[in-house]
């Protein structure tokens, strides 16, 4: 064996990748180049899995090949030999390569490895903080990267359709101003301008839509994104979406490109066909029937309102929510009466009270008399049967139902169904429900802040141009596409007219002066020949591990960030030395300096 400072310059390097070969080769003479998988020694035969990116090769060495040198896991070597066949009872049915092996000739250590923090190894059991401190081995891992493998053909072809359709990528900027996009921005205090800061882009909203201004009537980008907010499974601090924008359409003109494109992507990188056109509800609808504006249609049991029925009864709670505005409605669990335990019920009020529920009312029919629950004995004779047929249920199944606000209600019924669909095996796997949500409101009330907020964000158009009437009222022209119910995304056909976009900022708190000041820019531009003109932005990290079957986007991006928005290989954020702090014209608060001599006099 020997180390890379002995052989010449370039010998070393492969001639294939350890999943390249196969039966075909027997003969030839390669080179391999990889990461030790793992070593065993056979009496003075050493067999090792040679591995890289692209699969395991199996490699036979003599005793006098190997030397002296003993190869540790995860050493990187360089293997000179023949591809030699497998004997039948030696075939590794496990590898693509598994009927060939490397007879090797010569051996080249190029580097050495410390023993890995875990081991890497497909099906690994190790917490994530340890992952993500040691990063750097854990993307050696199989399932990672076939997962950023597969990210990169799906975008790649989303590129391809998008170019394809005549669409223009173009890069905007990442060091803006920043805007209220209903997230916090991250700030870069600027050196060269004291006291004064950019903000990394929640969206390339604003230039997108001066692009279009410009007269660059297709544009898309696979666009970077920061929004400093809580994380979930589906989100992190920094992210990437495809964004687009067009001229001179509407909103089935969006919908028709997307839809194009999708179904070409499915098909290129995964071999999934899917059927056009995608499914359309609008936002009340999908609210009043599955109680969630991202509705998991793969399954039923949908929301049934029940107010005329409780507004009729003899049931004082129920007939109080009615008549006090608010909504009474139910789910229908088929074949719940048996398989739906009464231990089991009690679980299924606390999920609903958790949710915001006052309570949660149940009742299993019976085939003579009120049957069981709390609701029974308000059911009985005609009114029962009233109920049962209002909810479409038989005597086999168990009717749940929720009375409060409409908004609580829809939350409630809406949570309790997903997780109804998960627990009793309801939701089919291998089907992609991908639905258009449209007309969402305009806008939203925040009670705390005592003013409006814009439901999708401020330069979405509204229906009604002259936005006549109470703002609760009104509906947009902004859309989600949804799939198995998540939210892939979100657009709008924008508002192309000055007048209508400063009434907007008006409605939004947002005064002449704050207009000129956060915005003169772009509302100068409107003015300027603005062509109409809508869009969309999907999320690739959402999107793609959706494909993957996964349910926390973390493991298709390469670096994630933990639940509290810190790298752990980089150990960012970080401290600065006071001098950098200085440079920039910022003063630390007195909480984040208590905050950092806390932490020095822990350490």
């Amino acid at each position: 064996m020997t180390n890379t400072g002995d052989a010449q310059r370039g010998e070393w390097r492969r001639t294939h990748t350890c999943g390249e070969l196969r039966s075909e080769h027997v003969g030839q003479s390669v080179r391999l180049n990889g990461w030790v998988a793992k070593r065993r020694d056979h009496g003075g035969i050493y067999f090792v899995d040679l591995r890289d990116r692209y699969g395991i090769t199996q490699v036979v060495m003599s005793e006098a090949v190997a030397g002296d040198v003993k190869l540790s896991p995860e050493d990187v070597i360089a293997v000179h030999g023949t591809v030699a066949a497998r004997g039948a009872e030696n075939v590794n049915d496990a590898h693509e390569t598994g009927k060939i092996e490397i007879v090797v000739e010569r051996v080249e250590h190029l580097s050495s490895s410390k023993v890995p923090p875990f081991e890497l190894v497909d099906d690994l059991d190790t917490a994530i903080e340890t992952r993500l401190r040691y990063r750097f081995c854990d993307l050696r891992r199989r399932p990672l990267q076939r997962n950023l493998a597969h990210r990169s053909k799906f975008v790649n072809a989303m590129r391809r359709a998008f170019e394809d359709e005549g669409f223009l990528e173009i890069e905007t900027p990442i060091l803006s101003r920043a805007t209220p996009e209903g997230a916090r921005d991250y700030l870069v205090p600027s050196r060269v301008h004291p006291g004064e800061f950019y903000a990394l882009p929640q969206s390339p909203q604003i230039f997108k839509q001066i692009l279009m201004v410009s007269g660059f009537d297709r544009y898309y980008q696979v666009a970077r994104c920061f929004r400093d907010e809580d994380l979930r499974a589906d989100r992190q601090p920094e992210f990437t979406q495809l964004d687009m924008e067009m001229s001179f359409v509407e909103e089935e003109d969006v919908f028709a490109v997307w839809e194009k494109v999708i179904v070409r992507t499915f098909k290129e990188a995964m071999n999934v066909d899917l059927p056009i056109p995608f499914a359309r509800m609008r936002w009340s609808e999908a609210m009043e029937r599955f109680g969630i504006d991202k509705p998991d249609t793969r399954f039923g049991m949908e929301l049934v309102a029940a107010d005329e029925w409780a507004s009729q009864s003899d049931f004082q709670v129920f007939k109080s929510v009615v008549e006090s505005g608010g909504r009474v409605m139910g789910i229908v669990v088929k074949g719940g009466k048996d398989s739906v335990s009464r231990g089991q019920m009690k679980g299924l009020e606390k999920f609903a009270k958790d949710y915001g529920a006052k309570g949660l009312a149940w009742w299993k029919p019976g085939e003579e008399g009120g049957g069981a629950g709390p609701l029974a004995r308000w059911c009985e004779g005609e009114q029962g049967e009233s109920l049962k047929a209002r909810m479409g249920a038989t005597d086999d199944d168990l009717l749940l139902f929720c009375a409060d606000s409409k908004n609580t209600t829809w939350r409630v019924l809406g949570e309790l169904r997903l997780h109804l669909g998960k627990t009793l095996g309801l939701i089919p796997e291998g089907k992609w429900n991908f639905l258009w949500v449209t007309h969402f409101p305009m806008f939203e009330f925040d009670e705390a802040a005592g003013r409006w907020f814009s439901s999708h964000h401020p330069f979405t158009a509204p229906e009604d141009w002259s936005l006549s009437g109470d703002p609760a009222s009104l509906d947009s022209r902004a859309y989600d596409l949804v799939l198995n119910g998540w939210e892939l995304g979100s657009g709008s056909i924008r508002i192309h007219r000055q007048d209508v976009q400063q009434k907007i900022f008006e409605l939004l708190g947002i005064g002449a002066e704050e207009q000129k000041e956060r915005f003169g820019f772009f509302l100068d531009a409107l003015t300027y020949g603005a062509p109409p003109h809508g869009g969309f932005a999907i999320g690739l990290d959402r999107l793609v591990a959706m494909t993957l079957g996964l349910d926390n986007i973390r493991d298709v991006i390469p670096f994630p960030k933990t639940a509290s928005a810190s790298d752990l290989m980089c150990e960012a954020p970080s401290t600065v030395a006071p001098e950098q702090v200085e440079e920039v014209h910022i003063e630390l608060s007195a909480s984040a300096r208590a905050e950092l001599a806390r932490r020095a006099a822990k350490d």
